[in-house]
């Protein structure tokens, strides 16, 4: 087969595609490059103005403030100079989405929602498989109801309360008319019903009997009960022959929770693919999770163990009659931005922009599932997260793309559904115009608020030294930007069509705390919000019962409450300078969290990582915290409040403490003592060329350092 005489494909590429990916869809190979080859032709030209524009926007906006110099700037004179030059567009009249085919996960179920980088295939696939989670294994092995302790051993006071708030949840979610889960001695099904017996012979029953949605086992001596609130399941698991269920009253081993209802399998801020290689690994794995024989094994302890897909659950209904209920999460991929480009296929000699290979290649991948079984979508729907678009016309773009790639695939129209985040400056402020530019596809927002955090920094590089980090989160920006997200997807119509999402936990140890922060998302409008894993999304499935997203969602909209743009638009600049040893604090945590991440990025070809902090608690890093630190001491160097050579001494000094916090990785190559480390290289680049990188992105130079590193002999390529 010959090659479109414009492109130029890696044979790594070539032979997964033409080999791998498109037997079993009916596609010739030539007629798919040639696809990617038209699509290429027409989205590039587009794209290249679009980005030229983020660039000469953001060149008008440091200009302006450059004039603004010693004058007290008014939030009606950024807006009035912002409309100006185009950056904010008129809004568009009241509109709903018109978004079709969508499955219950995102359309009308809330839930937790996972985030992995699909790179690494058991990741992946215990991301997938998050959809159901033990309640007891995810109390008992996290600090959320004491902290963890090293006693070797089960520890049965910790064990007792594990069970003891097991059971009030269970009280909370489906309480019994007289009694509670905790006095009952066994469970029966009768007559359609769940009875439940109780100490001293008494008897009670579900208060409400339309919450007992079904069992398994014997009517008299059930094997699980299965119970539903909020729209999601409960499964109370008995097995007398089990150590737990051994001692316990009712025989009950576990309360099994559906948890991470859709999972975001990410291309993108999680994953450090920068070549061929990479990008047909995850590639490879999408495939996998889309034919549903993707496998991951590993050795546990002694034994060798093989991660695949998890099967559907099989219930019978109070009555009797079998179904199935899924046993996996629905799947989203995010693929890259617009930006970003791969030299895994060259186009007219350059690379090509990876945004429409990610498209066509995921989309592709998903016919597996259309055509097949349909184990992620019974709807027939592709769910692609789309990041870092710049407003209206940015959106409508990836609209054009999924039109060319459904035409070139064979889909109907708008089978692709489109996640947009709204991570970046331009966009929050044109939010109701993003939406309605993808009105037909729109299936999902969603406020990333890290990546947001570093647009707002680095828009507001010349406008002055901006606050410390920590303050950011109590700047009236923020606010406003979370409470406009739901406003306006609420106003659009989202609720029963489409997900309204909010950002990550970032502290994967720390569930105490999420179980009592994270229900704010809840609170705010929000119907799913992400995890940083399994375990997470078990207990963040505890805040789901707690607030009826759906019917919160139905009060919001009755209200019909709009945030304008004057908080929005309040730069989050500070008000006086600070003392030595708190610049120094705020210099040591920013270098510290640029090198634990980079290190792992450049060096082993890890996109996302859980990183100690300067005080050893360990917090998930990527992309999005990477640019906050990278923008933040770039804008302090810019306004005089440190000096080159304290962030130079301050790169020195957490290096040591880097080095100290990986001895244990035999992969690790320490950057103490070693100038030419490209990692550490990587690491001043961020900073010191911070102001000149697009929209303040840390992409560009750590794809080109991973490649330099590659090519000296990485050892832990990933």
């Amino acid at each position: 087969m010959s090659m479109p005489s414009r492109l130029q494909v890696d044979p790594t590429l070539r032979a997964f595609v033409d080999s791998e990916l498109l037997p079993g869809t009916g596609i010739e190979a030539a007629d798919w490059w040639a696809a990617l080859s038209q699509i290429l032709a027409n989205f590039t030209p587009m794209n290249v103005v679009l980005l030229q524009k983020r660039d000469a926007l953001q060149a008008q906006i440091d200009a302006w403030w450059r004039a603004q110099a010693g004058r007290d700037v008014t939030v009606e004179d950024q807006a009035a100079f912002l409309r100006g030059i185009g950056y904010i567009t008129p809004e568009p009249e009241p509109f709903t989405i018109g978004t079709k085919n969508v499955d219950p996960e995102i359309a009308s179920i809330a839930g937790p929602q996972l985030v992995v980088p699909v790179s690494n295939a058991r990741y992946a696939l215990n991301a997938a498989n998050a959809r159901w989670g033990s309640l007891y294994d995810a109390l008992y092995g996290t600090d959320a109801l004491e902290p963890v302790t090293n006693t070797k051993g089960y520890d049965a006071i910790r064990g007792s309360k594990v069970v003891a708030f097991s059971r009030l949840v269970l009280d909370r979610a489906a309480p019994l008319k007289d009694g509670s889960h905790a006095d009952v001695v066994s469970y029966a099904v009768a007559d359609g019903k769940l009875a439940a017996m109780l100490s001293k012979g008494r008897t009670s029953e579900l208060s409400d009997q339309s919450q007992f949605a079904g069992w398994t086992g014997a009517a008299k001596s059930p094997s699980a009960i299965l119970l539903k609130h909020h729209g999601l399941h409960l499964e109370i698991r008995i097995d007398r022959s089990d150590p737990i269920g051994a001692d316990d009253p009712a025989g009950i081993a576990d309360v099994v929770m559906e948890a991470a209802l859709t999972v975001i399998q990410d291309c993108e801020d999680s994953v450090a693919a920068v070549d061929a290689q990479d990008k047909v690994l995850v590639y490879r794995n999408w495939l996998g999770l889309m034919r549903g024989d993707l496998s991951a094994a590993f050795r546990k302890g002694n034994r060798k163990e093989v991660r695949r897909l998890a099967e559907d659950r099989h219930y019978r209904t109070p009555t009797g009659s079998d179904f199935t209920l899924k046993g996996r999460s629905l799947m989203l991929v995010r693929n890259v931005g617009h930006h970003m480009t791969n030299d895994a296929v060259l186009f007219d000699g350059q690379p090509a922009f990876e945004t429409v290979l990610d498209a066509l290649v995921t989309v592709t991948a998903a016919l597996h599932d259309r055509q097949g079984r349909r184990l992620n979508s019974p709807n027939g729907s592709v769910y692609v997260v789309k990041p870092k678009l710049h407003g209206p016309e940015e959106v409508a773009l990836a609209v054009r793309l999924f039109d060319q790639v459904e035409m070139a695939l064979g889909l109907a129209h708008n089978t692709v559904k489109i996640g947009v985040m709204d991570e970046e400056r331009r966009t929050s402020v044109n939010l109701a115009a993003c939406i309605h530019a993808a009105r037909e596809r729109i299936a999902f927002i969603n406020t990333g608020f890290l990546d947001r955090t570093g647009d707002e920094i680095h828009t507001a590089m010349e406008a002055g030294p901006v606050v410390r980090k920590e303050s950011m989160k109590g700047q009236p920006w923020l606010a406003a930007y979370e409470r406009r997200n739901v406003e306006f997807g609420l106003a659009a119509g989202f609720r029963g069509k489409a997900q309204i999402g909010k950002g990550m936990w970032a502290a994967p140890d720390r569930m105490k705390d999420m179980l009592e922060a994270k229900i704010g998302h809840l609170k705010a409008g929000a119907n799913t919000a992400w995890v940083p894993s399994p375990t997470a999304a078990v207990l963040h499935a505890l805040h789901y019962h707690e607030v009826d997203a759906p019917a919160l969602q139905v009060r919001m909209e009755r209200a019909a409450e709009r945030t304008g743009l004057e908080d929005l638009l309040l730069t989050p600049l500070a008000k006086s300078n600070w003392p030595a040893g708190e610049v120094q604090q705020e210099l040591e945590n920013n270098c510290q969290g640029i090198l634990g991440y980079v290190v792992r990025w450049i060096d082993q070809g890890v996109g996302c990582s859980k990183v100690p902090d300067i005080h050893d608690v360990g917090l998930m890093e990527d992309r999005a915290t990477l640019r906050i630190s990278s923008q933040h001491i770039a804008n302090w160097l810019h306004h005089g409040v440190c000096t080159e050579d304290q962030v130079r001494s301050a790169f020195a000094r957490m290096a040591k403490v880097v080095d100290a916090q990986n001895a244990g990785d035999p992969l690790y190559e320490p950057m103490t003592g070693r100038p030419e480390s490209i990692a550490y290289q990587a690491a001043l680049e961020l900073v010191f060329e911070g102001r000149a990188q697009p929209n303040g992105y840390t992409e560009h130079i750590l794809t080109r350092r991973r490649l330099e590193r590659k090519a000296s002999g990485a050892k832990g390529v990933a």
